[in-house]
């Protein structure tokens, strides 16, 4: 088995406005399309970030797995998500060797996790605990 996180799927009630949102709060994103089928996807790094309908199976919001991506400035990428709408859900917390992680929500409620090295005063990050 390879290592590595190859997809990451979010589950939503409007497609179009959930790409909309995660372009507008991953602005680094590719967005490609998956040929034939013209699945529009955001490219983050190696792993595609794929927003897909909500259903009966899988419905939108928390419910236990949450993925962290790596940030290299977790203030400023803090301020980013939660310019574009995320709202702090867990933390701010310092963790191994002065690295910070919290979890933010987006408008369906999806957890949304940030890990990386305070680039700023601890201050600016705020808490939810």
């Amino acid at each position: 088995m390879q290592a590595g996180v190859c997809a990451v799927l979010v589950h939503v009630a409007d497609m179009d406005a959930g790409l909309s949102w995660y372009r507008n709060a991953f602005p680094d994103a590719v967005l490609e399309v998956s040929y034939p089928s013209g699945f529009v996807f955001l490219r983050i790094g190696a792993t595609q970030l794929e927003i897909v309908p909500a259903d009966a199976k899988v419905g939108s919001g928390a419910a236990g797995s949450v993925v962290y991506w790596w940030v290299d400035d977790f203030a400023r990428s803090l301020t980013g998500l939660k310019s574009a709408g995320a709202v702090l859900y867990r933390g701010p917390l310092e963790i191994d060797g002065k690295l910070w992680m919290c979890q933010l929500r987006d408008p369906w409620g999806n957890c949304i996790g940030i890990r990386g090295p305070l680039a700023a005063n601890p201050s600016d990050v705020g808490s939810a605990t």
